[in-house]
């Protein structure tokens, strides 16, 4: 993944970066269970690449469920991989489960 990508270990940390972004946040969040392992590592790719394409103007945020789980309760993410946009705190798009590149360009130019 993309040097550019947070990963913050606990809730504290999340919203922290949430509080420095001066861009909007893409909060992608993860999980370790069975089902959501392989959907999560395909979207790390396709989150490590967007991280690089929209690094000017966005804050890209890759978040274990089971670390940040009062960010993940607080944004009612009842599933991994989900994607989070938020701009000046607050949630303006909500994806969930994989997306291709292109589907995650759409989603981020449909709300930036």
């Amino acid at each position: 993944m993309a040097k550019r990508v947070h990963r913050p270990r606990e809730d504290a940390e999340f919203d922290f970066i949430l509080g420095m972004s001066r861009v909007p946040v893409l909060a992608y969040f993860t999980g370790t269970w069975p089902k959501a392992v392989e959907p999560c590592r395909v979207m790390d790719l396709v989150v490590g690449d967007v991280a690089e394409d929209y690094a000017d103007r966005l804050t890209v945020v890759r978040t274990d469920i089971t670390r940040c789980p009062a960010a993940t309760e607080r944004h009612r993410i009842t599933g991994a991989p989900s994607c989070l946009l938020l701009k000046d705190g607050a949630a303006v798009a909500h994806g969930t489960g994989p997306m291709t590149a292109a589907e995650m360009r759409e989603f981020l130019d449909g709300h930036l």
